[in-house]
């Protein structure tokens, strides 16, 4: 619920609250669930086969696979947590968890690029014999997987980065199994041993380049910078255009979470306090054309600069 409060300095403390409709996560509890169960027993089919045909890119591909189910665990558990509801001592809840997890999955994107990096320089210096047809079959089952996981996360991939940090995992595990497909098929048409390493590489830069997209972003919320897809300045023009508006400070913009927003704003308007209903229709306004659910304005008669105003 978008909440805007009001102060009036000059007469007391008026209190008005105008509610918007908040943004409400989407649950992905059952897709979570989903996919960490697939993806759980593909490890250890792809680790077992890797172990049985001597093949180093399986098991390496299965400890890959292995971090993305902890990516998983991981962002479902903020996305539980940031419903539970505030206490005393937090009062926001856990909301702001689900950006802790996107910046920690975009993290283990970036293990999991240097560890596969390691494998690859390693087999590129010494070329060691694969079963492709092996590497074919277990990786074509791995495409499936976790195609069809990275598909159950792709409504949710552009409002939340929680969301898209496990599309991310789930769709560069589908891109490494491809690699695999086509470095197997090449092995067993050529008998080059040398073209597993050089499409890897490949694979590297692919999920580097959506990897590169999640840290900044996550880092960005993380910092408490005004969330991509609003922007600062028309929020601005929009609050100044207010009849009565003569000055705006202390202007603030959010995330509380990686699908909430929150704003606090004064507004000095010398004619004094507007009433409840101008604070509902700026609440209502800036959730509906701003997605800002969370609004705090302060009305004052006049600007006080108090310490660093």
């Amino acid at each position: 619920m978008g909440i805007g409060h009001s102060h009036d300095h000059a007469d007391g403390h008026d209190h008005a609250h105008g509610r918007g409709h908040c943004h409400t996560p989407a649950d992905f509890g059952q897709a979570f669930l989903i996919g960490i169960v697939l993806n759980t027993a593909f490890v250890i089919v792809e680790a077992v086969y890797g172990w049985l045909s001597g093949s180093m890119a399986l098991i390496a591909d299965a400890g890959h696979n292995l971090s993305d189910v902890l990516a998983l665990l991981l962002a479902w558990g903020a996305s539980v947590a940031a419903k539970r509801p505030p206490t005393e001592r937090f009062t926001y809840g856990y909301k702001s968890s689900t950006i802790l997890a996107a910046l920690a999955n975009a993290g283990l994107l970036l293990i999991a690029i240097g560890a596969i990096a390691f494998e690859t320089i390693h087999r590129m210096a010494e070329p060691a014999p694969v079963e492709g047809m092996t590497m074919v079959m277990v990786a074509g089952i791995g495409i499936a997987i976790n195609t069809g996981t990275a598909l159950l996360f792709l409504r949710g991939r552009k409002h939340d980065i929680n969301i898209r940090g496990a599309f991310l995992h789930m769709a560069a595990d589908a891109l490494v199994s491809l690699g695999v497909v086509i470095a197997g098929v090449l092995i067993i048409v050529t008998g080059a041993n040398w073209i597993d390493p050089l499409v890897s590489i490949l694979i590297v830069l692919v999920i580097a380049w959506g990897t590169w997209g999640l840290l900044k972003d996550s880092v960005a919320m993380s910092l408490l910078a005004v969330p991509k897809g609003i922007s600062e300045s028309r929020v601005r023009g929009y609050l100044a255009s207010l009849p009565g508006v003569k000055e705006i400070h202390e202007l603030h913009i959010w995330p509380m979470s990686t699908t909430e927003t929150a704003l606090t704003a004064h507004l000095v308007m010398p004619g004094g306090h507007p009433g409840d209903g101008f604070l509902r229709e700026v609440a209502e306004e800036l959730q509906h054309h701003h997605r800002i659910g969370h609004t705090t304005i302060q009305i004052e008669h006049s600007r006080e600069c108090t310490g660093g105003c």
